[in-house]
């Protein structure tokens, strides 16, 4: 008598995909609490060793913002064509395994009180080599691991582990710094090992295509980039990340409202980075049940406002239970807008060229975070914290009110088809 094999109904019935999803947890939750870390100690590091003023040691982590995003930005296309061509369980545990040195490095040289800014400097970029690498990757596994159709409900449970790890790293690291400086970094190694021993313990992957392997590298970059710029809604959706969380990131200045507008110490920018994962885990629990299906570029748009008006209002405020209230709820309208990207990334890409497109948006999320660290850095130095977070959150709406206009894909998509629908 035969037994009939029952149909997976949830991502989490595979045994892949929930390798995977541990995969994910660790790294997420090892790389950024252990960037947390870095910005609050090089913060703090600028304004007791170096004499800087609040302005001056604000720079310095925008500075830390392009020293993490110049390695993403030369090595992206690299990456790309690195996933789409050996295989990617190799890539991501290879570029785990190298993250491991990276927190090494930093609990060594913090356990000897190696107090020095380009010593921070130097591991962030490090950092930032690996990241390149493990993001494209890690991005083209995941819909390896589960048919077609629970594609949307694994990218809401994917939602969930990186949001999972960006709760707990912040905040359980800023306890673990306060209780031992170096503590936070062995706890990276830890977690970055767990991560690579998940991602290759994965099987029955598809091989790496023969024409892959002989396509030459520098025309599957180009390849890549061509896809992305003919899928209009596709481009808009990409860009419209972009240039408003250039503008509109508080990330880079948490350090200056924790350790003086909000006087919340190491542990207060732990729950302030938190807060925001917080409220976009909530939102991913329930995308990954109920996704969205229609109207989905209208509510995109409505999401990145959101996200605008959340981050002016943390800002002006001055109370820290306020302050996390409002960074809950801009993450949680982040979330949205990620749901949609990676959604439509996920289900419109086809598997050869997946690495480069999960390559190319990583790219814009990092220039997003890691330039728009630059720019907040900048703005404060010119405008004062308070008065950065203010201007980029209304530079996140004007934004997005103009690629509403340049990008009317996005406004009349209503679902995540490969064609999209004009409203009649």
């Amino acid at each position: 008598m035969q037994h009939r094999v029952s149909t997976p109904t949830s991502p989490l019935q595979i045994a892949n995909y929930r390798k995977f999803w541990l995969a994910r947890f660790a790294a997420v939750l090892a790389s950024t609490g252990m960037v947390v870390i870095i910005g609050y100690q090089l913060y703090d590091v600028a304004r007791s060793e170096y004499g800087m003023s609040i302005t001056q040691a604000s720079f310095q982590l925008g500075l830390l913002g392009f020293v993490q995003f110049l390695p993403v930005f030369l090595l992206t296309p690299v990456a790309g064509v690195v996933a789409d061509r050996i295989d990617r369980r190799k890539v991501a545990a290879v570029g785990a395994l190298f993250d491991v040195l990276v927190a090494l490095g930093l609990g060594i040289t913090t356990e000897l009180e190696i107090r020095s800014l380009p010593v921070l400097f130097g591991f962030a970029m490090m950092h930032g080599v690996v990241r390149v690498f493990i993001g494209p990757a890690m991005s083209a596994i995941a819909p390896n691991t589960v048919p077609p159709g629970l594609i949307p409900r694994a990218i809401g449970f994917n939602s969930i582990a990186m949001q999972a790890g960006v709760i707990i790293g912040p905040a359980a690291y800023g306890f673990l710094f306060a209780a031992g400086r170096p503590l936070p970094y062995w706890t990276t190694a830890v977690f970055q090992v767990i991560a690579a021993l998940s991602i290759v313990s994965i099987t029955n992957l598809p091989a790496v295509a023969h024409d892959a392997r002989k396509a030459h590298p520098v025309r599957q970059i180009i390849d890549g980039f061509k896809f992305v710029w003919h899928q209009r809604f596709l481009l808009g959706c990409i860009t419209l990340d972009l240039f408003a969380v250039l503008l509109g990131g508080a990330t880079a200045l948490m350090p200056v409202f924790a350790r003086d507008i909000l006087h919340v110490g190491p542990e207060g920018l732990g729950w302030m980075r938190a807060a925001t994962a917080a409220g976009a885990a909530i939102v991913a629990f329930w995308l990954s049940f109920r996704p969205l299906e229609k109207n989905v570029g209208v509510k995109m748009l409505l999401a990145v406002v959101a996200y605008g008006a959340m981050t002016v209002a943390f800002g002006v405020s001055k109370i820290f239970a306020l302050s996390l209230l409002f960074l809950a709820l801009l993450g949680a309208a982040d979330m949205i807008s990620v749901f949609i990207r990676n959604s439509l990334v996920q289900l419109r890409t086809p598997d050869e060229v997946r690495g480069r497109v999960s390559a190319i948006s990583g790219l814009a999320i990092s220039a997003s975070n890691e330039l728009g660290e630059m720019q907040s850095g900048i703005a404060a130095a010119l405008l004062g914290a308070t008065g950065a977070v203010v201007f980029g959150g209304t530079g996140a709406i004007v934004i997005t009110l103009i690629w509403a206009w340049i990008f009317p894909e996005i406004r009349h998509a209503r679902t995540f088809s490969a064609r999209w629908e004009q409203e009649p």
